[in-house]
């Protein structure tokens, strides 16, 4: 029986263990939101990064990529695979994905493995919630970790999501943010050296 593995963060353009077919699609009743924190991929302990969980919510989708693995060899490596990458997600939900319309009742693959970090402090100590948009954005724009600068993770997830034809409005807002706060800290080192310059 082959088991499916649902993508909707970094495992999109960086999956990191085999499989047979991917698809991209979605999940209902679910939506992205960067409140998870990061202190082993994207951040440290002492100023963790942040990436994307799924929040509950009616109504709404998150879009991404199901991957399909067949061999028993296969299933076990990307297990073993995910249990180290993903293990500051502390729920794994098992749930409907389709890859059609919107509107469509039946699911593509009912039964796709999804990682999920939950609000819950208890289970998950690096779940950080909700944020004002600006805030999140300087998180981003600050946080590095082993995976590299976190800033880095939300762009390449947005170009992921283009290039599959999806739009996220939370990430796409965020990015943006993110990339204004860049824009500004720019001009500010080139006033400084500017000045310097002048008073040499």
């Amino acid at each position: 029986m082959a088991m499916w593995v649902f993508g909707y963060g970094s495992l999109i353009w960086k999956t990191g263990f085999p499989f047979d077919e991917s698809l991209p699609g979605f999940i209902k009743g679910y939506r992205r939101v960067f409140h998870q924190g990061s202190t082993d991929h994207r951040g440290i302990p002492d100023f963790p990064g942040r990436t994307v969980t799924l929040e509950a919510a009616h109504g709404e989708v998150c879009c991404g990529v199901a991957y399909k693995i067949t061999k028993e060899e296969d299933k076990r490596d990307a297990l073993l695979h995910l249990e180290v990458r993903e293990k500051q997600y502390d729920q794994k939900e098992y749930l409907d994905f389709f890859t059609q319309d919107y509107n469509a009742s039946e699911p593509a693959v009912a039964g796709v493995m999804v990682y999920i970090a939950s609000p819950d402090k208890k289970s998950n100590n690096n779940y950080l919630g909700p944020a004002p948009l600006e805030d999140i954005a300087k998180q981003i724009v600050k946080a590095k970790g082993p995976s590299g600068p976190n800033r880095d993770y939300l762009f390449n997830l947005e170009e992921a999501l283009a290039q599959l034809g999806f739009k996220d409005k939370h990430v796409t807002d965020l990015a943006n943010q993110v990339r204004h706060i860049l824009s500004e800290s720019e001009e500010l080192d080139i006033d400084a050296t500017a000045a310097t310059a002048n008073n040499v």
